[in-house]
């Protein structure tokens, strides 16, 4: 049911520094080795030359952080990108969660100009890190997250986030006198 992640899943142990690190010794993190499409759209314009733009996220096997070209035809050129990871940490479920129960779940891409190409720093399905990154006031961009990606993802999210209990707010007939009510002005 995996598929093709399932296959390129590696899974790494938790560095622990945080003061509940004994609560979270040997768990294991999965991480996924993907690779960004990124394209660059050639415009005729006196404002703005180019577009870079993220196209795709695939599973990767490369063993190095390789760069290739794949196509250049008609003001259009497209770069792969090899050597990123997207590690899934349980701190992030929230993130995950929301990202999966959309109906266009996707995959965030942190990127920026590097000697004019637009090049992917990071990656993640969390949309609590991809918010942090935008308040930063980095350049993320999102693609469709593949099936079988999302088929990790959602278990992984499914299995670890636990929603906050709901607070049940107390009703102003039942403060106590001492409190007294709020004095409208």
């Amino acid at each position: 049911m995996l598929g093709i992640f399932a296959a390129k899943l590696l899974v790494v142990p938790t560095l622990g520094y945080s003061a509940s690190s004994k609560q979270r010794r040997g768990m294991q993190q999965p991480r996924l080795q993907l690779a960004v499409v990124m394209q660059k759209l050639v415009l005729s314009n006196r404002w703005q030359s180019e577009i870079w733009a993220p196209m795709a996220v695939v599973p990767d096997n490369a063993t190095s952080d390789a760069v290739e070209q794949i196509t250049d035809s008609d003001g259009v050129e497209r770069w792969v990108y090899h050597g990123l990871h997207l590690t899934l940490r349980r701190e992030q479920a929230e993130g995950y969660y929301l990202n999966i129960s959309t109906q266009k779940p996707r995959v965030f891409v942190l990127w920026q100009i590097d000697d004019d190409r637009g090049v992917p720093q990071q990656v993640t399905a969390s949309y609590n890190d991809a918010c942090t990154w935008m308040d930063a006031g980095e350049q993320v961009d999102s693609v469709a997250m593949p099936p079988d990606m999302y088929d990790v993802v959602s278990a992984f999210a499914r299995q670890h986030y636990r929603p906050e209990p709901k607070k049940r707010i107390r009703p102003r007939s039942f403060l106590s006198k001492a409190q007294g009510p709020r004095s409208r002005r």
